[in-house]
Formats: structure tokens, sequence, C-alpha cells
């Protein structure tokens, strides 16, 4: 009885619970399960709030706590590299496995196509790193809190500063644990809306580019993922098992921001230290976005193949060397994944960009296996860098 009262208790239990009835809300009786997008919206949006802090306070204690402005630099250095690195991985994968099954060569006449203008326009515009700058508050805060800290590492008399941060930072945490009993409705409502809108049927038409997706993202987190947290004796399923929450938080809301501070909470717990976690997580939501990078990669050969177009391994090396680039601002650009998409197919020239309109549909569904693998990434980097900075990492 105890135990069944404890799993009724637990967090991830309500959220499943939660899952589980918005599929039948929005199959069932889906204009109201559409409606519902105002609960799965208005929990993102009361999540978000907290990002800027907890990114600002975590990364300013961190670094002032650390007082070693050269160890900022090179925790910094390493992370960038690493997400050079891995999300060459994503890319390489996507390609191969789209490669390998060809996902496009399914019947056209079973598309409904949707009009996908609105991308094709944003395209035309040239990817302006300082657009992505300004517009991305993530990276601001970051850079913010950065420059904050090291400030402070130079202030004779920081004592009381941060102390002051420390109490902001413990108030900020406790909202925050209260605003997470509200997680199975935020949940409720984002997979009511999926299912109630699109339907399950729409899975139906483009089911094989959804199942390559999911097999290539499973096999890059169990495998890639897998491989590189047992060079460090460490679990895969161990780490997947410790941020349970945040991974079916992330598919019911399919975006990953709103587990990161959940994210950022458990890799502390479990040994990462908070200048790590400031660090590595906020910039790996910008640049080690190793879901989007697959699905980038896959996408473009899709597309290619839904029009016959074939591409030379100059070609393919081409469309590697351009997603290299472009994949590092899906989060900073409006639209996401589709904008830097057709970006990615306009600088490529030979592949309509017109046939993002078969993606739209079923977007939705993908964007969540693209934003748990994400979400996993990042924990994984933090691990690697903490790591590499002689952090005592546990995995119970």
């Amino acid at each position: 009885m105890k135990r069944f009262k404890a799993i009724i208790k637990n967090l991830a239990f309500q959220v499943l619970l939660a899952i589980i009835a918005g599929v039948c809300l929005g199959h069932f009786y889906p204009a109201l399960g559409v409606k519902m997008e105002i609960i799965g919206n208005g929990f993102i949006s009361i999540i978000k709030v907290f990002i800027a802090p907890i990114i600002f306070l975590t990364i300013t204690l961190g670094i002032a706590g650390i007082g070693d402005v050269k160890k900022v630099g090179r925790i910094g250095a390493k992370s960038l590299l690493y997400f050079e690195i891995v999300t060459t991985f994503a890319l390489l994968l996507g390609i191969l496995m789209a490669h390998i099954i060809e996902p496009g060569k399914i019947d056209m006449s079973m598309l409904s196509a949707k009009d996908a203008t609105k991308y094709i326009k944003q395209a035309d515009v040239p990817f302006d790193w300082l657009q992505f700058l300004l517009s991305n508050l993530t990276l601001q805060v970051l850079i913010v809190g950065l420059i904050f800290g090291v400030v402070l590492t130079f202030v004779k008399r920081k004592a009381k500063m941060m102390s002051a941060l420390k109490f902001s930072s413990d108030l900020v945490f406790k909202a925050l644990k209260l605003v997470m009993y509200l997680a199975p409705l935020g949940a409720f409502g984002g997979i009511a809306y999926a299912v109630g809108k699109f339907g399950l049927a729409s899975l139906v038409p483009l089911g094989k580019l959804m199942l390559t997706m999911y097999i290539t993202m499973a096999l890059f987190i169990f495998l890639i993922l897998g491989s590189i947290l047992r060079f460090y004796k460490l679990s895969i399923w161990k780490f997947l098992k410790n941020i349970k929450e945040e991974i079916l938080l992330v598919l019911a809301t399919s975006s990953s921001e709103p587990a990161m501070p959940g994210l950022m909470l458990k890799l502390e717990g479990m040994g990462c230290s908070k200048p790590v976690v400031g660090l590595v997580v906020p910039t790996g939501y910008s640049f080690n976005l190793d879901g989007t990078s697959i699905y980038l990669s896959m996408a473009v050969l899709f597309i290619a193949q839904l029009y016959n177009v074939p591409l030379s391994v100059g070609e393919m090396v081409s469309v590697l060397g351009i997603l290299m680039l472009t994949s590092k601002g899906a989060a900073g650009v409006t639209g996401s994944g589709f904008v830097v998409l057709a970006s990615t197919l306009t600088a490529i020239h030979t592949i309509p960009v017109e046939g993002l309109a078969f993606l739209l549909g079923v977007d939705k569904f993908m964007s969540e296996a693209r934003a748990i693998t994400n979400i996993i990434g990042n924990g994984v980097a933090t691990i690697v860098i903490a790591k590499s900075e002689k952090d005592k990492v546990v995995l119970d």
C-alpha cells in the first residue's frame, strides 16, 4: 500500500497519466483537445520566466565561487569543441540512415501539402549571427552572467553580494519546485492539443520518415552518447532514469526549454559543479542540438528523395558542411528548425525548398524526438565537461 501511494505521488507517474489522458481527450473529443492548448502554453510560459534568472544566478555564483577566470575560459573552450564534434556525428548519422532506409521513397498522393511560403520567404534572408544573438535571450543572459561573475571575482569584499545572490538563488529554486507540481497539467494540455489538432491518422502518411528518425535518434542516444558515458564508466540507462521527469515533460510539451531548470538541478545533484552546469547547459541549448542536427540532415535527404533529386558525394559533403554552420543557429531563429532547413535548401539550390510543405503536417510529432535527444545530449555534454574538470559525478 505504501509503495502504491509512493508511485501515485511520483511526478513522473503523474505526468505519464496526464499524457495518456491528453491523448484520449484529443482523440475522442478533438475540438475540446485543441482548446487545451492554452493550458500547455501557459505552463511553458511560466517555466520560461525561471530560465533567465536561473542561468544568471547559476553562472554568476559558480564563476565567482571559483575565482579563477582561466578555468572559466577552459570550460567554455572545451564545451564548444565537444559540441562541434558530437553534432557533426549527429549530422553524419542522419545522412547515413536516410541514405540507407530512403524514407523519401513514398507515394506522393498520400501527402497533403500545406503552405510553406512563409518559411521559403524567410530562407531568402541571409543568416545573421548578430540578429541570432540579439534574439536569443538564453545567450544574452549567459553573456551577462559570465561578465558579472568574472567582475565579481575581482571585488575584494564580495561576501555580501555572494550572500544576496545565494539567497535569491534559493528563492528561485523553491518557487520552481512549487511550479513543477503543475507539470502534469502542462503535459495534459500539450498532448491533448497535438492529438486534437492533427489526429492520430496524421502519423500515417509520413510514418516511414518518423520511424526512421526515431530509430536514428535512439541509435545516437544509446550508441554514441552511451559510448561516451561508458568511457567514463557511467551508464546511459542510469542517466536516463535520473532525468525521466524531464524527458516526460519534453515529450508532452515538444520543447526542451521547460525541462532546462530541472535538468540543471539534476546535474548538480549528480555531482557536476555549478560553473560547469551554468556554462554548458545554456550554451548547449543553442550550440549542441544533437536531435535537431539529425532532423535537419535527414529532412534534406528526405526532400531530395521525394523529388527524385540524386546527390553526388560532393553534394553530400556540401550538405554536411552547410548544416554544420546552419544547425548552430536553429535555436535562435523564429520557426526554429524549419527556417534553418529552408535556409540550407536555399543554399544547396538543387533541392526544391517547396518540399518543406510535406513536412509541416507531422513536424509536431517529430519535434518531441528532436527535443528529447537535445536535452539528453546536453546532459551528457555537461557530465563529460564535469568529468574533465575532475568533478565526482555519480549516477544512482
